[in-house]
């Protein structure tokens, strides 16, 4: 018979901690997938009736779900609208960071192209994107951060795909391409047919104009 010691750490778990882990991680899953539900319905809401005319009530009819389930989970309106943007966020990082890992092989007319449609693309797939984004008041810590880190992913593309460009010329060059992405937004908005295209197509030119100047003429010395 062995004399050997158990290690620490490596002994059994009781029955009954087993039994008990295995009834928590359904509940957790079920808890991951009403959140879920809950932020698609908000996301329904606030995109129908913008920030301050949604209520937590319509949020949870929307979801099926009892008022009571939803404060479960989300204290205030505010406190859904700063998890439904951090969700869409992933998705717009997701996109920004695959644009980067491709921009290496683009031209940049090509470039100018996926830069401008961006914005416009990720706002289709999340129409409350921007009534949270912008909604009234001073930006919050969230949406301030954002706006940071999108500029932050736009310097990288651009750095992917002019790697002899000057750091702080791609970094002065950031905001300026996120403002002209944004820009394309506010196209979708105003116009509509022939004319939109007509004008996408010149907003996309001088995107792509901007950027074969200003790349050029920053490479290091």
């Amino acid at each position: 018979m062995s004399s050997a010691l158990p290690i620490p750490g490596n002994s059994p778990r009781p029955v009954d901690d087993v039994a008990a882990n295995a009834t928590r991680a359904p509940r957790r899953a079920r808890g991951q997938l009403r959140v879920e539900a809950l932020l698609a319905a908000a996301a329904e809401v606030f995109a129908a009736k913008g920030f301050d005319a949604a209520t937590m009530t319509e949020i949870a009819a929307q979801s099926e779900s009892s008022i009571g389930s939803l404060y479960q989970f989300f204290r205030t309106k505010e406190a859904v609208a700063d998890a439904l943007v951090r969700e869409q966020v992933d998705a717009l990082w997701v996109r920004l960071d695959r644009l980067a890992d491709a921009a290496a092989a683009m031209a940049t007319l090509d470039l100018g192209h996926a830069l401008a449609v961006c914005f416009v693309d990720f706002r289709a797939d999340h129409p409350s994107f921007a009534t949270l984004i912008e909604r009234p008041g001073p930006p919050s810590p969230l949406v301030a951060g954002v706006r940071r880190k999108v500029r932050e992913r736009v310097e990288a593309i651009l750095a992917r795909h002019a790697p002899q460009a000057e750091r702080k010329t791609l970094r002065a060059m950031a905001p300026v391409v996120q403002h002209v992405m944004k820009s394309a937004v506010q196209l979708r908005g105003d116009l509509e047919g022939a004319e939109l295209k007509a004008a996408a197509r010149e907003l996309e030119a001088m995107l792509a104009g901007y950027l074969a100047a200003r790349l050029l003429g920053a490479a290091r010395r």
